[in-house]
């Protein structure tokens, strides 16, 4: 079909069925021809669901549109755009009881109407915008549909990679109904198995999000926001044990499946994933930190501090704080997780108290105390937050730093010390520090390490553990800048041909057996086993404008323009130097795509990246050095217990 052809298809669609770009869904009366309306219905699994449902006539929903050699219907999701008109979704139960504002649990959409019709004025000016950009994106379509048998992109209209980028990343928007709610993992046409890349995860979305939010397109991280937090409290059961309440999904897919006792009706479902379906049935602990995390970035980045100001809002980060705040076993403020819980899904040795795990949960931490309302229910919450934020921070800068002069005190340990005022608190064997490590570590530099348990010390370089402590001020300013001169000086380990590595070095041999069952997909140099992640670009970008260092980031960002986009924006490379797009890698992975962009974007304007960062508190450095917290031993005041 001829480009002319296609527009002139494209402009009688339009009249038939107008559409609305997704930086303003509409949800109006339900005067559609086939009657769209939404409902609440109690599932097979007994749980509440918001479900929509669409009374589309039977030969519409049978029928496969073709449309330019690309089908509306992408798997088992209907893309609702131009046949869900209108609708009007309930919020399901909360199982902790609280609902917003009526107390009726069933405002989430007209909040949503609400809070997209008091945003119209800042969208206003990007309406026009999007406008230009779906025709744009009627071209692209055109090029990706003659391509997809292949699997190749021709650059027939000699796109840049940031419109490239910019075409995919809203390719790969989820809608429900017919708002857009987040991007799925990787649209990959070359792949036939999706297992879960055709879901939307938490932890994806993150660089998708900001990138949105980055470039004024708040809606789809509003409804991000909201429809997530209806999925905190549903039912979570895997053989017979439910977690503990405030646990966020590691992913959700909008299914669209018949509506029961009618055959000419379908209704779309949402349905998470808390990782009772995932491979190796991984607990997701990073989601609800980094839901914290995003909704402080759409406040700041928005202005509308209404949506973190709603009460069902304030009662999931509420929920959040309790469940990580929970008193437990441990004797260290940082938390206790199970391999896998985080970007590095898969056994990789990470079990107990891994960085990235610490730096998010201390992110989550400052984001969630600016952004707690003042009441008396919240006076004990904040006191245990405030508390955990100065012991955290005092162990992971004690504790987990390390450089030569550290590695020098390490190397001289006396071991089996039993007293309060031991050096070698955690009893570190000296013959646990690794020869790559004596030769790796750089005169000036330094970084956190991976991991700190009883009798042992991961003295890997994790990226995003480090990255991320520098972002939120985790590490010291002298750490910070360390961590930046680390990343200069083993630059060929580190970038090489693609940033970056996802840690450093790879687990090989014996250990690689033992340590990770023989991984396939985490042999040495490939995937979470030292592969090179692109997302990570963000991370750094971020990092380094803190720390005013900002062509570390754009060197980093101009390695990868030279073949991301030629290599179709895979997840991941291998090799020791990045020379190979990894084994298993999908293409065009939506973080990918994402983190290109972020990266971009805060090098054109550094002063955005403010919406994430968090500097220093200067009552939180008081209250280190007056804590001094070296042998501290004695029975608790119990006016300054709480309860959690």
């Amino acid at each position: 079909m001829s480009l002319g052809t296609s527009k002139a298809v494209f402009q009688v669609l339009s009249r038939a069925v107008p559409q609305t770009g997704y930086n303003e869904p509409r949800v109006n009366s339900l005067h559609s021809e086939f009657g769209v309306k939404c409902m609440k219905k109690r599932s097979s699994r007994k749980r509440d669901l918001t479900v929509c449902y669409s009374m589309l006539q039977s030969r519409l929903r049978t029928h496969q549109f073709q449309w330019m050699g690309v089908s509306l219907h992408d798997h088992n999701k209907t893309y609702s755009r131009p046949w869900l008109k209108t609708c009007k979704c309930q919020r399901a139960e909360s199982a902790s009881g609280v609902a917003g504002g009526d107390g009726n649990g069933s405002r989430l959409l007209n909040d949503v109407e609400t809070s997209n019709s008091a945003s119209n004025v800042m969208n206003t000016k990007h309406i026009l915008e999007f406008e230009d950009v779906q025709v744009h994106q009627l071209k692209q379509k055109e090029v990706l549909a003659s391509n997809v048998s292949n699997g190749t992109i021709k650059d027939s209209f000699d796109i840049s990679i940031e419109e490239e980028a910019w075409d995919l990343l809203r390719e790969s928007v989820v809608y429900y109904c017919n708002n857009p709610i987040g991007t799925i993992a990787a649209k990959d046409p070359t792949s036939s198995n999706t297992l879960n890349y055709d879901q939307v995860f938490i932890r994806d979305f993150i660089p998708s999000g900001v990138a949105f939010l980055l470039k004024g397109e708040y809606d789809i991280v509003r409804n991000f926001i909201l429809y997530t937090l209806q999925l905190q409290s549903w039912e979570k059961t895997m053989d017979c044990h439910s977690p503990g309440q405030g646990l966020m999904p590691a992913s959700f897919k909008v299914r669209t499946v018949p509506l029961d006792g009618d055959d000419s009706a379908t209704e779309e479902v949402l349905d998470p994933d808390f990782g009772e379906a995932a491979i190796g049935r991984v607990a997701p602990v990073d989601s609800g930190l980094w839901w914290i995390i995003l909704l402080r970035a759409y406040g700041k980045c928005s202005g509308d501090l209404s949506v973190q100001e709603r009460v069902d809002v304030q009662t999931g980060i509420k929920m959040i704080l309790r469940l990580c705040l929970a008193d437990g076993f441990d004797m260290f403020p940082t938390l206790l997780v199970t391999d896998g819980s985080c970007m590095i899904d898969r056994r990789m040795g990470i079990h107990g108290h891994p960085l990235e795990i610490q730096a998010l949960f201390y992110s989550a931490l400052l984001c969630a105390r600016e952004m707690l309302t003042p009441e008396d229910g919240s006076a004990d919450l904040i006191r245990a937050l405030n508390n955990r934020l100065v012991a955290l921070s005092f162990h992971i800068r004690e504790y987990y730093w390390i450089d030569m002069k550290k590695l020098n005190e390490i190397y001289r340990y006396t071991t089996e010390e039993y007293s309060y005022d031991a050096v070698n608190k955690f009893n570190i064997y000296p013959d646990q520090i690794s020869s790559w490590l004596v030769e790796w570590m750089p005169n000036k530099g330094g970084y956190l390490i991976g991991n700190l348990q009883p009798a042992h010390m991961d003295f890997r370089f994790f990226s995003l553990g480090n990255l991320w402590s520098v972002v939120n001020s985790l590490a010291t300013v002298e750490q910070s800048h360390a961590i930046l001169d680390l990343i200069e000086a083993k630059w060929s380990d580190l970038v090489a041909d693609m940033p970056f590595k996802i840690c450093y070095p790879a687990l090989d041999g014996q250990e690689w057996q033992i340590i990770t069952g023989s991984d396939p997909k985490n042999t040495p140099w490939s995937y979470h086993n030292a592969g090179s992640w692109p997302t990570l670009l963000w991370q750094l970008t971020v990092a380094c404008i803190k720390m005013k260092r900002t062509h570390i980031a754009a060197k980093a960002v101009e390695i990868a323009e030279r073949r991301i986009s030629r290599d179709r924006w895979p997840e991941y490379y291998d090799t020791k130097r990045s020379r190979l797009i990894g084994k298993q890698s999908r293409l065009y992975q939506t973080w990918s795509i994402a983190g290109y962009l972020v990266a971009k974007l805060l090098l054109a304007d550094p002063s955005k990246a403010n919406i994430l960062i968090t500097e220093e508190d200067s009552e939180l450095v008081n209250a280190l050095i007056s804590a001094n917290p070296r042998g501290k031993r004695g029975r608790k005041n119990l006016k300054q217990t709480y309860i959690v």
